[in-house]
């Protein structure tokens, strides 16, 4: 796009004022209490891209006292958490907003934590914030609104480029966080970064050890998230980051010789993850849990890694290694135990769908495979689907109709017998009544003998339950 200064700042007034009229109101609030407002950061940057959401960052003159004392008249909520960096926060209907006064700040080397300094102007404030994308402000309170670009920040946006204000050694330094943001960015925004910002990353990618698993975690997140995964996680792997929080990817990238062949289980991953974004509508939108599992499903590979004589690579229960090492990377980058779980076992079950051959699975195996996957079926579905990637399209043909026969002979069983809900026909209560038992390890290993006779034959009935019981006790005897 070519947007003049004008022309930006016409954009993005309309937009702000078309998608939160409210911003006028406390823009007037704080003018009539003497103090100045500025939209700063990135809802201005996706103001003039058209793209503002409902979170707004604004900075001020005021102190954190007064910014709290004006909110109180104009918000339905005010809360204090960001006040002793000078952030107050409030929402007033479906508008959040966080106004934080004018900052200036500086870093120890060894801690990410900021001595916080109020600023004096809102010059010093943006020339510390990340990007120049991310530099721009509009000042509510003069006569007409005025924007403000002092480091080219409208020139980038137009040339989808992402730059630092000052030099990227300076900006990282400060905030290591800020060089896997540039990767978020490249991701959410489908912009390229400057190669001054490449060659300062690639040179301080061990600055990121002093940032906390929690923030890594966050930011990852988001670029995995984002509409293009891809690019963002591809400069986190040829700069080097990825080897300081999630060095299982860069390793995917093994080594080829001419005479044991194999499929680039990197590109083939990066392939799978697009593949997998590309079907998550049937799980309602973009989802976490799937993305993961596309990501790692493989990282077993390089532990598993043997060479076959004669030619060829094998990666002998790589699934199972993988989903030991997606745990322990998930655990370390603290995500929640659930996410963990439900992840480590889409990596485990990721194969099994290849045992499925031609069709020939016996009904017990199709009722095994839906247990084993429980609510995490489609997600399964899914990730099977997008795992091949082969450019055979007979092949790629083949499987898709194996797999719609696979999922039509589930939809036709679950029909018949509710096979996420399979229980065996006699439960706890009635094993032990029948036995004359009472509650023990032996209940349990009656419970799941019956389990077992259910998924192999389907249902039993209550009497012929009963009757493989007593055989079960009296062989047992």
């Amino acid at each position: 796009m070519n947007t003049s200064v004008n022309a930006a700042t016409q954009l993005a007034i309309s937009t702000l004022t078309e998608r939160a009229p409210e911003s006028t109101k406390l823009a007037n609030a704080f003018k009539a209490a003497g103090f100045k407002l500025a939209l700063v950061g990135g809802p201005v940057r996706d103001a003039i891209l058209g793209r503002l959401g409902n979170d707004l960052d604004f900075t001020t003159d005021a102190k954190p006292a007064q910014t709290k004392k004006i909110l109180d008249s104009w918000a339905d909520s005010v809360w204090e958490i960001g006040a002793e960096f000078g952030t107050i926060a409030a929402r007033k209907g479906d508008i959040e907003v966080e106004v934080t006064t004018y900052r200036s700040e500086t870093y120890d080397s060894d801690s990410r934590k900021p001595d916080v300094q109020f600023g004096e102007s809102i010059e010093g404030d943006l020339k510390r914030r990340d990007f120049t994308i991310n530099a721009m402000a509009l000042e509510l309170t003069t006569d007409t609104p005025t924007f403000i670009d002092l480091f080219g920040g409208i020139i980038d946006l137009e040339s989808k480029l992402i730059k630092t204000p000052g030099k990227p050694e300076d900006s990282f330094s400060d905030d290591p966080l800020r060089m896997m943001r540039a990767a978020r960015f490249m991701s959410q925004l489908n912009f390229a970064v400057d190669p001054s910002v490449v060659t300062a990353i690639t040179k301080m990618a061990d600055r990121l050890q002093i940032i906390s698993a929690e923030r890594i975690r966050d930011e990852f997140t988001k670029t995995l998230m984002s509409a293009n995964p891809r690019v963002g996680i591809t400069l986190l792997v040829e700069t080097g980051l990825a080897d300081k929080f999630l060095p299982e990817i860069p390793k995917l990238k093994l080594e080829i010789d001419e005479h044991h062949h194999h499929k680039d289980v990197y590109e083939h991953t990066l392939t799978v993850l697009e593949q997998a974004i590309a079907l998550e509508e049937r799980l309602g939108g973009p989802n976490l849990t799937l993305r993961l599992a596309a990501l790692l499903h493989d990282i077993g590979k390089p532990k598993t890694k043997e060479l076959i004589a004669g030619g060829g690579v094998s990666f002998h229960h790589h699934e199972v290694v993988g989903s030991r090492m997606t745990k322990e990377r998930l655990r370390n980058l603290r995500f929640d135990n659930h996410l963990i779980k439900d992840v480590a076992k889409l990596v485990f079950l990721h194969l099994r769908f290849h045992g499925y051959g031609g069709g020939e699975w016996t009904d017990s195996a199709v009722r095994r495979y839906v247990r084993d996957a429980q609510e995490l079926l489609t997600h399964l579905h899914l990730l099977t689907r997008a795992d091949c990637t082969t450019r055979n399209k007979k092949k790629a043909e083949l499987l898709a109709r194996t797999y719609d026969h696979l999922e039509e002979r589930i939809v036709q069983l679950m029909a018949e017998e509710e096979l996420n809900k399979i229980r065996p026909d006699l439960d706890g209560v009635e094993i032990m009544r029948i036995l004359d038992l009472k509650p023990s390890p032996v209940v349990g290993e009656a419970y799941n003998y019956l389990l077992e006779l259910r998924m192999e034959q389907g249902p039993l009935g209550v009497e012929k339950a009963t009757q493989e019981l007593l055989n079960w006790w009296r062989a047992k005897k």
